[in-house]
C-alpha cells in the first residue's frame, strides 16, 4: 500500500484532510485524515448537597472543589453570599486575595487553604460564626476559558441566655412582669405559664437583632393573684430543639 501526494506544496499537504490510497493497484480510495484539534479545558465545581449547620462562635468549612482535581492556583475563586445585594465574601485572583469589595462583616474571618489550591480544593474557612452568616453561598471558579459554580446553604444555630424575669409593679388588672432573653438564632419564642403549666395571655413580643444577627426578645404580661403566685417564663426554639425556663414567685 502506498499513499500518494495530492500536491507538491508542503503547506497544502499539511492542511489537506482528504487524501487517496491506492490498494493493490486496483483503485483509489478516499481517506479522511484526522488531525488533533485544540479543546477547551473544562472542569466541574462540586460541593455538599445538604445544608451546613454552624454553631455560633465556632469555625466552619464550606466545601468546594474541582473535578478533575486540577490546580486552581491560576484561576479566580469567588465566594458570594446571595442574600446580600453586593455579596462578595471572598475573592482570590492572580494569586492574591482581593479585599476591596468584601462585605465588612467577613473581614479577617475568611480564608482559603492556599496549600490545597494545586489539587483543586477551593473550600472556604469561616471563623467565629455569627447570625448574619446564615444564607446561601455561591462558590464560583473561573479559568481563562471556562467557569462553573455551586451553591451551599448555611444555617446558624445559637443558644441564647436564660430568661430574666423582673417585676414592673402594679398594673390595671394585676401585677406587671417582664421577661427578656438574648443571643438566639433562629428567632425564639417566649411563653408565659402559671403554676399549673397553663399558658397566660401576654402582650406581643418585642423582637430585634444585634449587629451580629442574634435575636433579643422581651415580653410583658399582667398576672393576677393565685394560690401559689408562681409564674414561669419559657424561651423555646423548636428548630434547634432548645428551651429554658425561669420561675418567679410573687410575695
Amino acid at each position: 500500500m502506498s499513499v500518494s501526494d495530492s500536491s507538491t506544496s508542503p503547506t497544502h499537504s499539511r492542511l489537506c484532510c482528504l487524501c487517496s490510497v491506492k490498494v493493490h493497484n486496483l483503485r483509489w480510495i478516499p481517506l479522511l485524515a484526522s488531525f488533533p484539534s485544540s479543546t477547551k479545558k473544562s472542569f466541574e465545581v462540586l460541593g455538599p448537597t445538604d445544608s451546613i449547620v454552624a454553631v455560633a462562635g465556632e469555625d466552619i468549612i464550606l466545601p468546594c472543589y474541582l473535578k478533575p482535581n486540577i490546580s486552581a492556583e491560576d484561576m479566580t475563586v469567588d465566594w458570594l453570599n446571595l442574600d446580600f445585594l453586593d455579596g462578595r465574601v471572598f475573592r482570590y485572583q492572580n494569586s492574591e486575595i482581593i479585599r476591596d469589595d468584601q462585605i465588612p462583616s467577613y473581614r479577617r474571618r475568611t480564608s482559603l487553604f492556599k496549600e490545597e489550591l494545586w489539587r483543586g480544593n477551593t473550600s472556604l474557612k469561616l471563623t467565629r460564626v455569627q447570625g448574619t452568616d446564615e444564607g446561601h453561598y455561591k462558590c464560583l471558579i473561573q479559568s481563562k476559558s471556562w467557569y462553573d459554580d455551586i451553591t451551599v446553604q448555611v444555617l446558624v444555630k445559637a443558644v441564647g441566655s436564660k430568661p430574666v424575669v423582673s417585676i414592673e409593679g402594679h398594673r390595671e388588672g394585676g401585677m406587671g412582669l417582664l421577661c427578656e432573653t438574648e443571643g438566639w438564632h433562629p428567632e425564639p419564642e417566649l411563653v408565659w405559664l402559671d403554676s399549673k403549666g397553663v399558658h397566660l395571655s401576654a402582650g406581643p413580643p418585642e423582637i430585634d437583632k444585634d449587629f451580629k444577627g442574634f435575636y433579643r426578645v422581651k415580653q410583658h404580661v399582667i398576672v393576677q393573684e393565685t394560690d401559689t403566685n408562681r409564674f414561669t417564663c419559657r424561651v423555646q426554639q423548636s428548630q434547634i430543639n432548645e428551651k429554658m425556663e425561669t420561675d418567679i414567685h410573687l410575695p
